[in-house]
C-alpha cells in the first residue's frame, strides 16, 4: 500500500507493538468502540447468542459507546461500511445503530459480497449495489460524508470501514467462502507474489495445542490456492490505498489536514498457511493478533516507529481524550502520540488476549477440506478454541502465554522463535535452558499465570495496571520485578487459570478461579495486657512466608 506509506506512515507514527485482544471482527470492534475487554462487553462472537448486532444491543452497547460519547463532546459523527456482524436487512432499523449524524452501513447477509452489497443510508430502506465494487462504493460514500462534515462548524469524526481484504462470503442459500474480489483495474498486480516461506509456513514439525497440533500438512494444491488467495487480498487493498489518497488530498484542499487526526488499523490479523492453517483468524498467534496501527495528526511524530505496547482497548480512550473528554471505566489507556511520549520507555508491557468458541477456516479449501474429520466439528469448523492468552514484551524479552479450555498450555519465546513454533511446555530441553533475570522457566510461568488470572476478569485500572492488583504496595510493576526470589512462594501458591468446560461464549462460572491472592502485610496485630502495656508487631510479606 504505497499511498498509505506516503500519506500516513511517512507523515505519522507506526505502532510496532499493537494488538487486537480478540482475533475476531465483531468482538474486536466492540472492544475498539468501548475501550473495554471482551469479558466485560460480553460480546464474544460474530452471531447470536454470543455476538453480532443483537448481542451488542442486548448488552447496552448501542446506547453507550464512542460515537455517542463523541456526539456528547460536541462532535458530528459519520460512518460508512461495515459496523457489526449480523447487522442486517432485517434488523437495521429495529433498533437503529445509534450515535451517527450520517451513516451508510453495509448490511448482512450481503456484507462480504464484493459485487452484491446492500446498504442503508441514514436508516433508510436497503439499497442494492449489485454489479458494483463494494470498497469503491464505500469510498465514494466516505468522500460525500467528508464534504458534509466540513460544511458545519462543529468538529467531526468520520469512520470508513470497507470490507477489503476480508474473504468473499455468500450467506444467501447456504455458506460459500472464497478469496476476496478485487477491482478489474488491479487484476494485473502481484501475479508472482507468494506467501513468505518462513519457518512457520506449513512446517514439517508442527507445534501448537488442541486442534492446531494435529493439523495435516498442506498439499501443493492447497498451497497454490492460498498463494492466489493472498494475491487477491493484496489486490483488494489497493482500492483502500486509493481511497486514503483521495481523503488526504480532500483534507489538504480544505485546509484542515494539519488539524485532523487520522487512525489506520484493522479489527484482527490473519493467518494463511502458517502453522499448516487454512486462511482465517481466531488463533492467539501473532499472525492473528499483531495488527497495524498508524496515526497521523497534530503533534504526532512524522516517520516514527513507536515501540509502546498498545491494543484496541486503548483506542477509545485515546480518541475521547483528544476530544477533551474522559471516562473512568475504561479498561484501556491513551496511547502515546507525541514525539516525546513515543520516545519514552513503554509503561505497559502486556496485552490481554482472549477467545471463545470455534475457529472457522475460510476459502474453498479451508471451509470444506476438513469436513470428513468429525473431531474438527462440522463443515471444517474447529472446536475447543476457547483460551486465555497473554502477550508480554519488555527489555530483552517477548513472549506469549496461553491456557486453553482443554487444559493445554502454550509458551513461545518470540525473540528466538518469532514464528511461534516451539511450545516450551512440549520441549523440556528448550524450557530448561530458558531464563529471564536468572530465573527458571517454572518461575516465569508462575508469574505469567498469576498475571493472566488478574487480566482474565479485570476491570478498569486493573486491566492496564494488573501488577498493582497482585502487589498493591507498588513494589512490582513488571515481569522482571516479579521474578525476585522473595516472591517465589507467593506465586507458587496462586490459584491457576483453568476452565471447567469449552464454552462457545463467556460464561464466568465455567472459567475456573477468578481472584488471585494479593501480596502484602497482614493487618497489624495488637496485643493488650493489663495496665498500659502494649505489644504490637507487623508481619511483612505474604502469609505463606510466615506460617
Amino acid at each position: 500500500m504505497p499511498l498509505l506509506q506516503k500519506y500516513i506512515l511517512n507523515e505519522g507514527t507506526l505502532y510496532n507493538n499493537h494488538f487486537c485482544t480478540v482475533a475476531l471482527c465483531c468482538p474486536s470492534r466492540v472492544t475498539l468502540w468501548t475501550g473495554k475487554a471482551a469479558h466485560n462487553t460480553n460480546v464474544t462472537d460474530v452471531f447470536p447468542p454470543h455476538g453480532g448486532y443483537p448481542k451488542v444491543v442486548r448488552e447496552g452497547i448501542n446506547e453507550d459507546y464512542l460515537p455517542i460519547w463523541m456526539q456528547n463532546a460536541g462532535y458530528n459523527t459519520y460512518y460508512t461500511g461495515k459496523l457489526w456482524n449480523h447487522h442486517s436487512i432485517d434488523n437495521y432499523d429495529s433498533p437503529r445503530a445509534k450515535g451517527f449524524n450520517g451513516s451508510d452501513f453495509l448490511l448482512d447477509p450481503y456484507t462480504y459480497e464484493y459485487y452484491n452489497a446492500r446498504m442503508s443510508r441514514n436508516y433508510g430502506p436497503p439499497v442494492s449495489y449489485e454489479g458494483e465494487y463494494s470498497p469503491d462504493i464505500v469510498a465514494e460514500k466516505a468522500f460525500g460524508f467528508l464534504h458534509e462534515a466540513t460544511q458545519h462548524k462543529e468538529p467531526w469524526m468520520l469512520t470508513v470501514a470497507p470490507v477489503a481484504s476480508h474473504g468473499d462470503i455468500r450467506l444467501v442459500g447456504g455458506w460459500h467462502s472464497d478469496a476476496p474480489k478485487y477491482a478489474s483495474r488491479h487484476a494485473h498486480l502481484f501475479k508472482d507474489y507468494k506467501i513468505p516461506r518462513d519457518k512457520n509456513f506449513n512446517p514439517v514439525n508442527q507445534g501448537g495445542v488442541s486442534w492446531v497440533k494435529n493439523l495435516p500438512l498442506l498439499n501443493d494444491t492447497v498451497i497454490a490456492y492460498n498463494d492466489e488467495y493472498q494475491r487477491a487480498r493484496l489486490r483488494s487493498l489497493q482500492s483502500v490505498d486509493e481511497m486514503i489518497e483521495v481523503l488526504i488530498k480532500t483534507l489538504e484542499a480544505k485546509g484542515i489536514l494539519d488539524n485532523t487526526y487520522i487512525f489506520f488499523t484493522t479489527d484482527n490479523g490473519y493467518h494463511i498457511s502458517q502453522h499448516r492453517l487454512h486462511p482465517g483468524k481466531e488463533c492467539g498467534y501473532d499472525t492473528d493478533i499483531h495488527i497495524p496501527l498508524a496515526v497521523r495528526g497534530p503533534g504526532v511524530a512524522a516517520g516514527r516507529v513507536a515501540n509502546a505496547i498498545t491494543s484496541h482497548t486503548d483506542l477509545s480512550p485515546t480518541i475521547l481524550k483528544l476530544a477533551g473528554h474522559w471516562r473512568d471505566d475504561f479498561d484501556g489507556s491513551p496511547i502515546p502520540l507525541s514525539a516525546e511520549q513515543t520516545s519514552q520507555t513503554p509503561t505497559t508491557e502486556h496485552v490481554n488476549i482472549e477467545f471463545w468458541g470455534r475457529a472457522v477456516p475460510e476459502g474453498t479449501m479451508g471451509r470444506y477440506s476438513d469436513e470428513k474429520n468429525p473431531e474438527w466439528g462440522f463443515a471444517g469448523e474447529m472446536r475447543n478454541n476457547t483460551y486465555k492468552g497473554l502477550r508480554v514484551i519488555g527489555d530483552g524479552y517477548s513472549m506469549y502465554y496461553s491456557v486453553h479450555c482443554t487444559g493445554e498450555k502454550e509458551f513461545y519465546d518470540s525473540i528466538n522463535d518469532p514464528g511461534q513454533l516451539v511450545n516450551l511446555f512440549d520441549d523440556e530441553d528448550v524450557a530448561s535452558a530458558y531464563t529471564l533475570n536468572g530465573r527458571s522457566f517454572d518461575h516465569i510461568v508462575n508469574r505469567l499465570d498469576a498475571l493472566t488470572m488478574v487480566l482474565k476478569s479485570c476491570k478498569a485500572d486493573s486491566c492496564h495496571k494488573p501488577w498493582t492488583v497482585l502487589h498493591p504496595g507498588g513494589d512490582v510493576s513488571s515481569l522482571k520485578d516479579s521474578l525476585h526470589h522473595s516472591f517465589d512462594n507467593f506465586y507458587q501458591s496462586q490459584p491457576k487459570v483453568a476452565f471447567t468446560s469449552c464454552e462457545l461464549g463467556y460464561i464466568r462460572e465455567q472459567e475456573g478461579p477468578q481472584d488471585p491472592i494479593v501480596f502484602g502485610p497482614p493487618p497489624k496485630v495488637e496485643l493488650r495486657e493489663q495496665g498500659s502495656m502494649r505489644q504490637s508487631f507487623r508481619y511483612e510479606g505474604h502469609w505463606s512466608h510466615w506460617v
